[in-house]
């Protein structure tokens, strides 16, 4: 915290382990309201979750490709497509995520929920279980004027990539 461009930030707390495939979760903010919903879909070829908003419209379509290559996960959002991938180098997890010029990465300690999102070299999100006192919670604070949808899709993608090949 604190280490944002003087920009405001929005902080949600998300939960550990209810990620799980036919799982509906809720993503709340710092006051404890809820503000997305984690919708998990179960598909033969793959998983899928669909980021809902409080009034159950669909805001990102995230889904994992189980029998490529290298395991890609997708997020549909804003008429857009991203593509999260795991990158294998080094002690420390790092992501890619990309589309249409707009990389992003996310690094860190993604096992521990303690790693960033980047964009352009500066931090747009920082994912953090230090914030939160109860048991298998953690938080994700978003640059007010980052997409919020986005990251928080991004979120549960490398979220999914820990419990499936963690």
């Amino acid at each position: 915290m604190g280490l944002f461009k003087r920009e405001k930030t929005i902080k949600y707390q998300m939960r550990q382990k209810m990620i799980a495939i036919g799982d509906d979760y809720w993503i709340e903010d710092d006051s404890g309201n809820k503000v997305f919903k984690v919708n998990g879909k179960a598909a033969r070829l793959r998983d899928t979750w669909v980021l809902e908003d409080v009034h159950g419209k669909e805001v990102a379509l995230i889904r994992e490709k189980k029998l490529s290559v290298r395991d890609a996960i997708k997020i549909e959002t804003g008429g857009k497509e991203y593509t999260v991938k795991r990158a294998l180098v080094g002690i420390r997890e790092r992501f890619t995520i990309e589309a249409d010029g707009r990389n992003l990465k996310a690094h860190g300690n993604v096992v521990d929920h303690e790693y960033e999102i980047e964009q352009a070299g500066d931090k747009i999100a920082e994912i953090s279980k230090k914030w939160f006192r109860l048991r298998d919670t953690y938080g994700v604070e978003v640059n007010e004027s980052a997409d919020q949808a986005l990251i928080l899709a991004i979120t549960v993608a490398v979220d999914s990539f820990d419990h499936d090949h963690g």
